[in-house]
C-alpha cells in the first residue's frame, strides 16, 4: 500500500536535518569571527529550520484531506513559517543585537540546504 503522506514526512524529515546541517557548518564558519557571530549564524539558519518544522507540521499533521484543504494547510504554514523567520530576525536584530549578516548567511545557507535536499531526492 502506498502512503504518500509518509513519503512527505520522510522528505520533510530529511529536508531538516539538511537545514540543521548546513546551519551547524556556517556557524562554525563564523566562530572564527567571534562567539556573536557563530550565534548570528545559528539563530538565522535556526529560524529557517524551525519555520520549516511549522510548515512540515502544518502541510501534513492533518491527515488525508480534499485538495482545497490541503493547499490551504500548505499557504497557511508557509506563511506562519516567514512570520517565525521575520520575528526571529526582528529579535536577533533589535533585543539580543546580532550582527545582521551572518544571519542572513545562515538563512540562505538552510534555504538553499532544503531547494538541495529537495532537489536531491527527485533523480
Amino acid at each position: 500500500m502506498h502512503d504518500p503522506l509518509s513519503a512527505g514526512r520522510r522528505l520533510a524529515s530529511r529536508a531538516i536535518a539538511w537545514q540543521a546541517g548546513a546551519t551547524a557548518l556556517v556557524a562554525l564558519a563564523f566562530y572564527s569571527k567571534g562567539a556573536s557571530f557563530a550565534l548570528a549564524a545559528a539563530v538565522g539558519g535556526g529560524a529557517a529550520v524551525a519555520g520549516s518544522l511549522v510548515v512540515a507540521r502544518m502541510a501534513l499533521g492533518g491527515g488525508v484531506q480534499p485538495a482545497g484543504m490541503a493547499v490551504g494547510r500548505l499557504l497557511a504554514g508557509v506563511i506562519f513559517k516567514w512570520v517565525a523567520v521575520l520575528t526571529v530576525f526582528g529579535l536577533g536584530l533589535a533585543w539580543w543585537r546580532l550582527p545582521p549578516l551572518p544571519m542572513l548567511v545562515g538563512l540562505l545557507a538552510a534555504t538553499l540546504a532544503f531547494v538541495l535536499a529537495n532537489l536531491l531526492k527527485q533523480r
